[in-house]
């Protein structure tokens, strides 16, 4: 009786403990409000350098920085430790030749594309009949086979 006791409060005790969500952030926070305080043709590099920090990346053929947001949450014990996107912000801010902020873009996660992938199958057209496949198996079966002893 006494370790069915001590059992049902162990497990309850580690289901309180599971219903904290953790909440992992990659990238710059709070992108969106940050996003409002920028302006265009007022804001220039060193604004948005202040107001957001240093780019998460930015483009070499034209003057854009990106700065990436997300956040992943633990789902419930029950799903067994999924992970699930709850924020996926990017931040486009484009600057003309002078350092000012000419546009800015905000995509979350409602912007994403899920990609589909072909199921197709590549056929190998090589024959395993020929003399070059013949010479490759056998050396292949020499060095898998190790060194001898005598």
């Amino acid at each position: 009786m006494k370790k069915i006791i001590i059992l049902s409060l162990f497990f309850l005790i580690t289901l309180n403990c599971s219903k904290n969500k953790v909440t992992n952030t990659h990238g710059i926070r709070s992108i969106e409000t940050k996003y409002d305080i920028i302006q265009i043709n007022k804001s220039n590099k060193n604004d948005v350098r202040n107001i957001m920090g240093p780019p998460s990346s930015t483009s070499d053929f034209d003057d854009k920085w990106i700065y990436i947001e997300r956040k992943v949450n633990s789902q419930s014990i029950y799903k067994l430790g999924k992970k699930k996107i709850s924020a996926n912000n990017v931040l486009i801010a484009e600057f003309n030749d002078r350092g000012v902020l000419i546009s800015k873009d905000l995509l979350n996660i409602d912007d994403m594309n899920e990609i589909l992938s072909d199921n197709k199958k590549t056929e190998k057209k090589f024959d395993q009949n020929n003399m070059v496949y013949d010479i490759f198996s056998t050396l292949r079966e020499k060095i898998n086979a190790g060194t001898r002893k005598k």
